[in-house]
């Protein structure tokens, strides 16, 4: 498994975390393993939602306000195009 450091916890959301490892009776190790695992979840399931409730015209706008932010010798239309591609396997999207 891998490790990494978390710096610079604000007090109040590393006493929350001791708070919540105490109600729960984990370590705080474990309980911010369950914090993260519940909110990757939840922002995932937020996300996906939203994915869901975005026209495909939204959609390609807010590709084309991120094309150019990142070093790419494709044409935006190019980007798009694989955006699409692979995010809509198996639907045609007309443009």
């Amino acid at each position: 498994m891998a490790n990494f450091t978390v710096r610079n916890i604000p007090d109040e959301l590393l006493n929350k975390i001791r708070l919540l490892s105490i109600i729960e009776k984990r370590s705080i190790n474990s309980e911010i393993l369950m914090v993260l695992e519940k909110g990757i979840s939840e922002e995932s399931d937020s996300v996906n939602y939203i994915k869901k409730q975005l026209s495909i015209d939204t959609q390609i706008k807010l590709w084309q306000n991120l094309c150019g932010r990142w070093k790419d010798s494709r044409s935006t239309a190019k980007i798009i195009s694989d955006i699409i591609d692979s995010r809509s396997q198996g639907r045609s999207v007309d443009l």
